[in-house]
């Protein structure tokens, strides 16, 4: 089964998982924004955005954790491209709707690939640390809506979610 019966470029001609060859394509600036969430109960919020977890300054660990992570991703999800990351910053908001904190990371590169897939692991990676962090004090927190909202430059052009 070919790419062009799949659709997906990760899978050769018999059908077996590759790395995309890439070097071709023409380098060129990218972005790639995606936002996730971890609720919890409005006391835990409290908890930290007062910043009374024991474990520390929950969110400054989480940002952190979400920035390192997206350099590694290609360490992480095996068909990824290692890429020259110029740019990755995350905003950790907190939200009393929710309860909990909206997580969004930017991530930006010039390459021959886009970095969707480590702006989405910085924001799993942040969400899982803030988790980590306060779950002794509540087991029930939920990571939700992790997605892709924007993603910039390529061949494909521009991408924004329909929020």
């Amino acid at each position: 089964m070919t790419q062009a019966k799949t659709g997906l470029s990760h899978f050769d001609d018999q059908g077996r998982a590759h790395m995309v060859d890439v070097s071709d394509k023409p380098v060129t600036a990218r972005i790639a924004v995606a936002r996730g969430a971890v609720r919890m109960s409005a006391e835990t919020l409290a908890l930290i955005s007062e910043g009374r977890a024991k474990k520390g300054d929950v969110l400054g660990v989480a940002r952190l954790a979400g920035i390192m992570a997206a350099k590694k991703t290609a360490d992480l999800i095996p068909l990824c491209h290692p890429l020259p990351i110029t740019k990755v910053s995350l905003d950790l908001t907190t939200d009393t709707s929710l309860p909990g904190i909206v997580v969004e990371a930017t991530v930006k590169t010039g390459g021959q690939t886009g970095v969707e897939m480590e702006a989405l692991t910085a924001v799993t990676i942040a969400c899982l640390t803030i988790y980590d962090m306060v779950k002794a004090v509540e087991k029930s927190m939920s990571i939700e809506s992790i997605q892709l909202i924007l993603k910039d430059g390529g061949k494909s052009g521009r991408y924004e979610a329909k929020l």
